[in-house]
């Protein structure tokens, strides 16, 4: 090959190089454009929160109030709904809701159904949940996993269900508040299965409303500082399962387990605890606002950088990674 032929192939080289990279900074330019399109008009529309008490819902009632939306937020208990409502508009109205109750999930939405008439509901949030006791899967019973797959996905499916046809009049959004959680298991319990059972129910919702004009996004958050994550009350549920135990099993684990397991949980939480919790809120307006809404919202630099990605790899990989954050049971030295 001559000097010139081989000038050539060199500069057809570069000059592809040259236009795949203009192609990706294109399609990446577009996606940015096409990401930030807001709806117009959405001054007044009617949107339900679940799970207002406090943390995520409480902060997203209060700013999509502030932002003009006629908030319906909906607490469990009576405290929870009268500290919301004094720091709120008139506009925003507080009603309480057990999504456990298949009665009160009806009676509520009848009268959201009632009060929006034939505008319909533009936002459903499903916030609320539970995360339930976490531990090994050979200190519990059925009852331990009952109650988060009750609220987190039974209770989710059925405030759903009842307010869909609101929902699709007003062709409007349903945003599912996941988990990492819901893409990875690192604990016994029932949280995880309840938002694997989340994240299954939202995809085949998306593509079940799709004809209808309907959007459904889920944000899929990392371990945020809420009531939900207090290390003080996730010990506290463990404890009392460690005391109701079987000699056997303590003498499995070791006496010493439930000391070490808390210290490296706390170790775990330095590293991956997210203390502002506005990001989940932002991805929940973005949610409802944007006029391309994304399927999944991936929050929080733990779930971004290290949760979302493990969740990717082989199950050799997630195992390892995740044991070496295990204590070492009594049983495994005395073999």
């Amino acid at each position: 090959m001559s000097q010139r032929e081989r000038v050539q192939k060199t500069s057809v080289k570069m000059l592809c190089y040259i236009l795949v990279f203009l192609g990706i900074i294109s399609l990446w330019w577009h996606w940015r454009t096409r990401d930030r399109m807001k709806v117009t008009d959405l001054a007044g529309k009617y949107i339900f929160i679940t799970g207002c008490d406090t943390g995520f819902g409480n902060m997203a009632a209060k700013i999509f109030d502030k932002k003009g939306f006629r908030v319906f937020a909906s607490c469990l208990t009576e405290t929870g709904a009268k500290e919301l409502k004094a720091v709120t508009s008139k506009q925003l109205q507080t009603v309480l809701l057990d999504v456990r109750n298949s009665e009160s999930v009806k009676k509520v939405a009848a009268w959201v159904k009632a009060e929006v008439q034939s505008e319909g509901l533009w936002g459903l949030v499903n916030n609320a949940g539970i995360l339930g006791p976490t531990a090994p899967t050979d200190w519990l019973d059925i009852e331990h996993f009952r109650e988060p797959i009750e609220v987190n996905l039974i209770g989710l499916i059925n405030v759903t269900i009842n307010m869909l046809p609101l929902i699709k009049k007003a062709k409007g959004r349903i945003v599912n508040v996941s988990s990492v959680g819901g893409r990875l298991a690192f604990s016994g319990g029932g949280y995880f299965p309840s938002k694997f059972g989340v994240e299954g129910f939202n995809d085949s919702l998306r593509r079940d409303m799709k004809a209808f004009g309907v959007k459904v996004c889920c944000i899929q958050p990392g371990l945020f500082k809420t009531a939900l994550t207090d290390p003080a009350q996730v010990m506290k549920e463990k404890e009392v399962i460690w005391n109701k135990l079987p000699l056997d099993i303590k003498k499995q684990y070791g006496e010493e387990y439930l000391q070490k397991d808390a210290a490296k949980k706390e170790k775990l939480s330095r590293i991956c605890l997210n203390k502002d919790i506005s990001p989940v809120i932002q991805c929940m307006e973005h949610a409802l606002t944007s006029l391309h809404p994304r399927a999944h919202y991936v929050v929080g630099q733990d779930a971004k950088f290290f949760w979302n990605p493990l969740s990717r790899m082989p199950a050799a990989i997630q195992d390892f990674l995740l044991l070496r954050n295990r204590v070492e049971l009594a049983a495994s030295n005395a073999k």
